[in-house]
């Protein structure tokens, strides 16, 4: 307990404030106010064909870099005092990242109509929208390929200020378009929201253009791509598969109770990520490093019961303040329209907080990688979530079906990971293997 706590007082809260808290409060305040302008323009209808799109976005974009660039920022932190192998890892994911981004973007491009159909039900007339992201989807990957190489070199400093004003210029041409085109407007800002800022990190670039001559075809090494795939497939298998499952649960919603009930859900969830990018931000800082240097099964035991008794009792704190002022949390961040989204807020709350106890032990996964462990549980929870929420729509026949198979999904899915690692919690004291 102490060793978390003086860890946390000494480097967490330091690197949270020099960075990520920054980041993430900009991004938050950013949200909250595309929520409200969304919810003003366009109400809960419109809100539930965003949803689709961002989901659309978000899946897309991830499959377009490959999940290479979470691997750019340990290999380019790893060579950066070896010129020749930054060299080669640079170029070998650039052209990488190049080939795959223009394959999606023509595939968005040629096949618009075809993707309107199934993110837009009952409706035709968005098919510019895609092809409007297919168009902004390679200024998104040079964006993304840009930060990673800065983060690499533990450019922090450059990166919060990229971020804070790419975020102030993103929601600035967000809230125009919305206010002027309405429900048109905030399907285009989706679409283009996270490509608009390259334009700030295109003058990091030209800053920095010593890192230009290092990338070139000749250099493409496919021995080199191969250091990626771990973290390409890890990366992928969710970023890609939850959206496109999320997709179909919110269709799902829109067919069998209405596109109402469809925005509410989609309000819910953005309300979810908001309060959750604070936690999520904090485990990924703390805990990923701390695992990967463990080496018995004690130690993890030990880090495992530190990290919840320390924060275990701030989340129920804040989660349970939530609650309390959902009305004026729904009524601050949407409308009056919304309301009815304040009977989801229980069960969203309690299946988040199972999420988090889940995620501190399965980071363990990733911390040793453990890959098949990984692949094979997110995909046990990917598939649970989308049978449970047909099931528990169906069977409660309204929205809140929804948020009650996200809370049963995690408690299936909080089993599993109890089971996995039943014996670093239960068992007999050892080393972890090499191999992991």
């Amino acid at each position: 307990m102490k060793q978390l706590i003086t860890y946390i007082n000494n480097k967490v809260l330091v690197k949270i404030t020099s960075l990520h808290m920054v980041a993430i409060i900009t991004r938050i305040i950013a949200g909250i106010l595309t929520s409200k302008a969304i919810a003003v323009m366009v109400g809960p209808f419109g809100l539930a064909l965003i949803g689709n799109l961002r989901n659309f976005v978000a899946a897309f974009q991830s499959l377009a870099t490959l999940g290479l660039y979470k691997g750019i920022v340990k290999y380019v932190a790893a060579f950066k005092e070896n010129s020749k192998a930054l060299t080669k890892t640079l170029s070998t994911v650039y052209y990488v990242g190049f080939i795959t981004t223009i394959i999606v973007s023509c595939f968005c491009y040629f096949g618009s109509e075809w993707v309107n159909d199934i993110i837009f039900p009952s409706y035709n007339e968005f098919g510019y929208v895609i092809k409007i992201f297919a168009i902004a989807l390679p200024f998104y990957a040079l964006n993304m390929f840009s930060f990673s190489i800065m983060n690499g070199f533990s450019k922090y400093k450059i990166l919060i200020i990229l971020n804070i004003i790419g975020q102030i210029l993103s929601v600035s041409i967000v809230l125009i378009l919305i206010y002027q085109e309405k429900l048109k407007g905030a399907l285009i800002s989706v679409a283009i929201a996270e490509s608009i800022i390259f334009l700030i990190t295109l003058v990091a670039i030209i800053n920095r253009q010593s890192m230009l001559p290092k990338i070139q075809v000749k250099e493409v090494d496919f021995k080199f791509f191969r250091k990626f795939c771990f973290y390409s497939v890890i990366a992928l298998f969710t970023a890609v598969l939850l959206p496109l499952v999320t997709i179909g649960i919110r269709s799902y919603i829109i067919e069998n109770i209405g596109y109402k009930e469809a925005g509410f859900w989609e309000a819910i969830t953005r309300l979810s990520k908001y309060y959750l990018m604070f936690i999520s931000s904090l485990i990924s800082l703390y805990l990923l490093p701390r695992f990967k240097d463990i080496k018995t099964v004690k130690a993890f035991r030990l880090e495992v019961w530190s990290f919840y008794k320390t924060i275990v009792p701030v989340l129920i704190a804040g989660m349970l303040l939530i609650y309390l002022l959902k009305k004026y949390i729904v009524l601050g961040v949407f409308t009056k329209e919304f309301q009815p989204i304040e009977d989801l807020f229980l069960w969203q709350l309690l299946g988040d907080f199972i999420k988090v106890l889940s995620i501190v032990i399965a980071y363990q996964f990733l911390a040793k990688k453990m890959f098949w462990h990984y692949i094979l549980t997110e995909a046990f929870l990917i598939v649970n979530i989308y049978i449970t929420s047909v099931y528990f729509i169906n069977t409660l026949g309204s929205v809140k079906g929804a948020v009650v198979a996200h809370f049963v999904s995690y408690v299936m899915y909080y089993t599993i990971i109890l089971l996995i690692f039943s014996t670093s919690f239960f068992g007999a004291e050892q080393d972890y293997k090499e191999n992991l």
